[in-house]
């Protein structure tokens, strides 16, 4: 599980904040003041075993980027989905699959390619894109949802 630590702005005290749950406002565990996540999130490593029922559950939309990390046109496309999971953090998640790691959630959806992006609503799939495409491309998506 991917997570990220962050210094209390209040306390100074560190705090591990697990991505998977970044976009609830986390707060301090010392002193409880709430934790500013903007530009220090990452994206949500997803799996077989949790990708329904975090989709499912998630109170945002969601892009998810199906990747490995053997793909050139990936790893191209990795700073964008860094960037855009730090520059929206509680408006979007952002969330990412390792096809080479998780082949049964690549079969599931018929992942042909990679990079492939999917985007989910209140669990349903809305829209997908195949192939390495621009951040304007990714953000008007998200956008539409």
């Amino acid at each position: 599980m991917n997570s990220v630590i962050i210094s209390c702005s209040s306390c100074g005290k560190k705090n591990r904040i697990p991505a998977k749950k970044q976009h609830l406002r986390p707060q301090c565990g010392h002193c409880k003041a709430p934790i500013n996540m903007t530009n220090q999130a990452v994206p949500v490593e997803l799996g077989d075993q949790d990708f329904h029922d975090f989709v499912k559950q998630a109170p945002l939309p969601i892009m998810v980027d199906f990747f490995s990390p053997t793909c050139g046109p990936c790893q191209m496309m990795l700073p964008i989905v860094n960037a855009m999971a730090r520059e929206h953090i509680n408006k979007f998640i952002i969330a990412k699959v390792d096809t080479s790691k998780n082949n049964q959630i690549a079969l599931f959806f018929n992942i042909r390619g990679v990079p492939s992006f999917m985007f989910f609503k209140d669990g349903n799939l809305i829209d997908q894109i195949s192939g390495a495409v621009s951040q304007n491309v990714l953000e008007q998506k998200l956008r539409s949802l």
